[in-house]
């Protein structure tokens, strides 16, 4: 049900309604209308009977398969055994039962209805140890979440998700953890869920991506290709030996072509709320790709209006939320008409209620997290005000600065223009290094006219004539000699931390 007016009508009375049940007929708009079925009044508040066929994958302990014991699958490459070689693989990769170890959920009989045809074993699947040993608790959490919502375990038919957890809460580490875990891993007969993934980023991005998945994998576990002005996607395509493409919004337009020839099981979109309109290329560019499986990583996935937030929902997870237009007028227009002001008493409930459905509807596949959650392992923030006496050189400048016409101009509030922000901008440099200030003079002595020349020619006649602007001395900054002791004492003791 789209919620589409498809006519109106009046002159009914309320008894006359009343008395309707299914089968009954009755004309609205000249159309003769059939009543199906009847819906509650909190269905309809909510918005939740338009939604019918979405449908959460339940999961009970009676639908799980039973655990098998764990046989190491690597240790003995034989077959002596006379046990065939496919039901040997059937069992975890990793112990499920060492400590600390990261088991994700098994599917419900209802996914093995959908997915496991061919009628596999059910093994577990279990994060790599050696991955596993640097995960947090919010992080564990996000791999199970982002492992139940790509197998299509959280909303039936659909294999999408949001991961907006707030800057420095590991996302990408998150991702390359569920990645490892796919191409390796199975919950049917172990089999891998994923032979090719591919990570969209901005530009600026790529390397720091690539760089992620050699500190956390090496390079002898798994390659990575990351397209740039020397490496095309072509040779990504011709070798077999990478089953990760990481590539730039930018180059992905310019690339669309072969990268269409190609199946990925996964598509990850960093920076994701860029996606916010359907109809720009990207968008449209990474829709039409031959994937499911979609990810998007995004700290701020609500920027400015419900319309945005439903670009990105459906392009994770297409038509979970209907079109466009069943979507404004299901919950955008009711949100939005109960925030007005002008609000009555009864669009303020139908806003709130249609508000709450959507966030419990979208809740199955975005996940957020703030800062709260490694507060914990942080040690309690110190700060320090350290007052560092400024060098000979650096006075002179300062009070020949402080007694320039320049200055005494601006502080009168005579001057014209706006010289204060020119003042604080040399005050500044001068604190931090005389060198900088001596790139300004050097810039702008000739560039400008009037007082300004004059405050900077002032200046400049304290520099030596052999000064270099290219060399930066640790003696002529106070700020400076206190920095340097104190990482030379930081590099003494701690060493660990350099």
């Amino acid at each position: 049900m789209e919620g589409k007016d498809i006519g109106k009508g009046s002159g009914y009375k309320l008894k006359d309604l009343e008395g309707l049940e299914e089968g009954h007929t009755l004309m609205i708009g000249g159309k003769e209308i059939e009543v199906m079925g009847t819906i509650s009044a909190e269905d309809y508040t909510s918005g939740r009977c338009f939604h019918s066929a979405v449908m959460v994958s339940t999961k009970t302990s009676s639908d799980y398969a039973p655990s098998k014991p764990f046989t190491n699958p690597v240790k003995d490459g034989s077959n002596e055994s006379g046990v065939p070689r496919d039901i040997q693989n059937c069992k975890p990769r990793h112990d499920p039962n060492a400590p600390n170890s990261i088991v994700m959920p098994r599917p419900s009989k209802y996914h093995q209805q959908m997915f496991n045809k061919s009628d596999h074993p059910v093994v577990d699947v279990v994060v790599d140890p050696y991955l596993a040993v640097h995960l947090r608790p919010h992080q564990k959490e996000g791999i199970l979440f982002l492992y139940e919502c790509v197998m299509g375990m959280r909303v039936s038919g659909q294999f999408g998700a949001i991961l907006a957890d707030e800057m420095g809460l590991g996302k990408t580490l998150q991702c390359i953890s569920l990645i490892w875990t796919l191409l390796r891993q199975g919950p049917y007969g172990g089999r891998p869920v994923m032979k090719r993934s591919l990570i969209v980023t901005p530009g600026s991005l790529v390397k720091n991506w690539r760089k992620e998945f050699q500190k956390w994998l090496g390079t002898e576990r798994m390659r990575v290709f990351a397209v740039d002005q020397d490496h095309k996607v072509e040779e990504f395509i011709a070798s077999p030996l990478y089953s990760v493409l990481i590539i730039s919004y930018e180059m992905l337009l310019r690339s669309l072509e072969p990268l269409q020839s190609l199946s990925f099981d996964l598509i990850i979109c960093d920076e994701g709320h860029r996606l916010k309109n359907s109809s720009i290329k990207t968008t449209s560019a990474l829709s039409g790709l031959s994937c499911s499986r979609r990810i998007i990583l995004s700290g701020t996935p609500v920027q400015n209006d419900l319309q945005e937030f439903f670009a990105l929902i459906d392009f994770v997870n297409p038509g979970i939320l209907g079109s466009l237009s069943t979507y404004r007028k299901i919950y955008e227009e009711p949100i939005i008409r109960s925030r007005e002001p002008s609000a009555n008493k009864e669009e303020k409930q139908l806003g709130d209620e249609r508000a709450s459905e959507l966030g419990s509807l979208t809740g199955l596949f975005v996940l957020r997290r703030t800062q709260e959650v490694i507060n914990k392992f942080l040690p309690p923030k110190i700060e320090s005000i350290v007052f560092c006496k400024p060098t000979i050189f650096q006075l002179d400048l300062y009070k020949r600065l402080l007694s320039s016409r320049f200055v005494r101009c601006c502080l009168q509030g005579s001057g014209d223009g706006s010289p204060h922000l020119v003042c604080i901008g040399a005050l500044k440099k001068l604190c931090n290094h005389p060198c900088l200030l001596y790139k300004t003079i050097q810039e702008k002595g000739t560039s400008v006219g009037g007082e300004e020349q004059s405050f900077y020619k002032s200046l400049a006649e304290l520099f030596p004539c052999d000064y270099s602007r290219n060399t930066v001395s640790e003696a002529e900054s106070g700020k400076l000699q206190v920095l340097s002791k104190l990482l030379s004492t930081i590099r003494e003791h701690s060493p660990s931390e350099r």
